[in-house]
C-alpha cells in the first residue's frame, strides 16, 4: 500500500472519530504548552538575574581590607589611590575605581533627602558600566583640585529636584555646596533590592578631605576583560597588594577580595535548575497524553478487528495494517504538538503582558516539546 493511500485512510478514520481524536490531542496540546510556557518562565528568571548581575558588574573584583578582630586587633592594612592605579600593570585588568562612601543628607532649597554620598575616580563610569543621562562627569582635574562638583543618580534627582532641571544647580551636602555636573542614567534595583540609583557620586577627594577627613581609600573595583578572567586576576591582585603592603604572612587575609562572576555564576546555576525542574514537571502532562494517545490507539485496533480482518484477507499486509495507526498516532500528536506551540508561546507572552514575570520564548525549548 502506498503512503498516500495510507495517509488518506488514516484522515478517513480520525474524521469519522472527531470526538475522540480531539480528546486525545488535547492531552498533547496542553503538555506541550504547559512544558513551552515553564521554560520560558525558568528561563526570563535566568535572564533577569544575569541582568541584574550585569548592572553591577559580572566581571569586576571588589577589593575591600582585611577583617579586625573582635579586640581591635588584626589588620592595619589600608588602601589608597596609587594601589588601584598600580593595578592597571595586571594582565586583563581594563579599568580601576577608588571610592570611599558615607550616608548624609543632601539639601535643594527646603527639600531634604538622606543618600549615599560616594567619592569616586573618573573611571567608575567605565568600571560599573554606566552612562549619563544629562551633562557630564567630572574630571581628573576635579579629583586633584578636591572640586565641589557632583553627579545626582536618578532617584536623588528626582526627590530633590522634581521637575526642575539639577544640571549647573547646587545642592548642600552636610554643608558643602557642590554644583551638579550631571545626571545618571537610571540603573534599576541591584540584585539583593536596594535601589542602586539613589546615589550622589563626588569626586574622591573632596568626600576624603571634606566629609570623612581620611586619606585612605575604603574600596577598589576593578574592570576586567570578562567573567573567565576574574579568577586569574584574583590571584594577580593578592600578590600584588601582598607585595605592596609588605604582607609577609602569605596566609594572612590583609585584603578580601570579592569575585562577582563566582556569585553571578552561583546564581545563573540555580536559575537553570529551577528551569529544568519546571519543564520536568510540565513534561509529567505530556507523558500522560503521549500514555493517552497509546491508548486510544490500542482502543481503536479492538475496536476496528473486523476492519483489519477484511484488509488482511483483500491482500493488505501486516506492515499496511501498522502504517495506517502510526499515522494515525504521528497526525494526532503531531497537530496536538503544533496547537499546543501557539497555545504555549501565546500562554507566555500574555503572562509577561499582565505580570512582572520575565519570559525568554527559546526555540530549543519549543523544539523539544515538539520533539
Amino acid at each position: 500500500m502506498s503512503w498516500g493511500a495510507a495517509l488518506q485512510l488514516a484522515l478517513h478514520a480520525l474524521w469519522r472519530n472527531k470526538s475522540r481524536a480531539m480528546l486525545t490531542a488535547l492531552g498533547v496540546i496542553i503538555g506541550v504548552a504547559s512544558i513551552i510556557t515553564m521554560i520560558s518562565i525558568g528561563a526570563g528568571a535566568k535572564q533577569r538575574i544575569s541582568s541584574a548581575w550585569e548592572s553591577l558588574g559580572s566581571h569586576n573584583l571588589v577589593v575591600l581590607p582585611g577583617a579586625r578582630n573582635r579586640e581591635g586587633g588584626g589588620n592595619s592594612y589600608q588602601l589608597t589611590r596609587a594601589d588601584a592605579e598600580a593595578m592597571y600593570e595586571l594582565a586583563d585588568v581594563v579599568d580601576a575605581t577608588s571610592s570611599v562612601g558615607i550616608s548624609l543628607h543632601a539639601r535643594f532649597r527646603g527639600t531634604n533627602w538622606k543618600t549615599a554620598v560616594q567619592g569616586v575616580t573618573p573611571e567608575y563610569l567605565n568600571v560599573r558600566a554606566w552612562t549619563l543621562e544629562d551633562g557630564n562627569f567630572f574630571s581628573q582635574r576635579d579629583v586633584i583640585g578636591a572640586a565641589h562638583v557632583c553627579v545626582l543618580g536618578q532617584t536623588v534627582a528626582r526627590e530633590l529636584f522634581g521637575l526642575v532641571q539639577p544640571v549647573n544647580e547646587t545642592i548642600l551636602i552636610k554643608g558643602l555646596a557642590c554644583r551638579v555636573r550631571g545626571v545618571l542614567s537610571e540603573k534599576g534595583a541591584s540584585a539583593w533590592g536596594s535601589d542602586l540609583d539613589d546615589i550622589i557620586l563626588a569626586p574622591i577627594t573632596t568626600v576624603q578631605r571634606k566629609l570623612l577627613g581620611i586619606t585612605h581609600v575604603e574600596r577598589i573595583e576593578v574592570r576586567t576583560t570578562g567573567r573567565e578572567a576574574t579568577f586569574q586576576v584574583s590571584k594577580a591582585l593578592k600578590a600584588l597588594l601582598n607585595s605592596r603592603h609588605r604582607v609577609q604572612n602569605e596566609q594572612n587575609s590583609a585584603f578580601r577580595i570579592f569575585n562577582r562572576a563566582e556569585f553571578a555564576q552561583a546564581s545563573e546555576e540555580s536559575a537553570q535548575v529551577l528551569t529544568w525542574l519546571l519543564g520536568g514537571i510540565a513534561s509529567v502532562s505530556l507523558l500522560v497524553g503521549g500514555i493517552g494517545i497509546m491508548n486510544i490507539m490500542l482502543v481503536s485496533v479492538t475496536e476496528r478487528t473486523r476492519e483489519i480482518g477484511i484488509r488482511m484477507a483483500l491482500g493488505a499486509k501486516r506492515r499496511d495494517i501498522l502504517l495506517q495507526f502510526l499515522l494515525e498516532a504521528i497526525m494526532l500528536s503531531g497537530t496536538g504538538g503544533i496547537i499546543g506551540i501557539m497555545l504555549g508561546i501565546g500562554t507566555a507572552f500574555a503572562l509577561e503582558y499582565f505580570s512582572d514575570i520575565s519570559i525568554v520564548v527559546t526555540s530549543w525549548s519549543t523544539l523539544l516539546a515538539f520533539s
